[in-house]
């Protein structure tokens, strides 16, 4: 554990979380700072900086929970849609550096969450498509 690491301390229980689940490798607790009722985090127990450090078996244990968690929160205060959200980096808003998936019921569109869409498809065309698939391509065998 990384000991200035806010969530490993919430995972050695140095610090105290209202815990949701809990198993061998991953934690979920309530966000102190909810942007809705039942906003829940779900972290990796071990230290992971951001979804680049993580390995495909860290990540499906982490993910391998989310249904159940979504579920849940559904069941609990039913409601009309949830957001799942992860930042990775300051740039994108990340401010806990251990990776953390946010769960964040939506209740109706004043709820203070806003998602900012505005696609470019004009400044794209399908030669680029092609081009930027072909370079992720050939970075993913790397």
């Amino acid at each position: 554990a990384m000991s200035d690491c806010l969530f490993c301390k919430i995972v050695d229980g140095s610090i105290p979380s209202t815990k949701v689940y809990e198993d061998e490798h991953v934690l979920a607790f309530m966000d102190i700072m909810p942007l809705t009722k039942g906003h829940t985090l779900l972290i990796p127990k071990k230290h992971h900086e951001n979804v680049y450090d993580m390995s495909s078996e860290v990540a499906g244990q982490l993910f391998s929970v989310v249904p159940k968690i979504a579920n849940s929160l559904k069941a609990s205060f039913q409601p009309v849609g949830l957001n799942l959200l992860n930042n990775n980096g300051a740039p994108a808003g990340q401010s806990v550096f251990h990776f953390h998936l946010h769960f964040i019921p939506r209740y109706d569109q004043t709820d203070g969450f806003k998602a900012s869409w505005q696609t470019k498809e004009k400044q794209y065309t399908s030669e680029m498509f092609a081009e930027y698939a072909e370079q992720i391509r050939l970075n993913l065998s790397k």
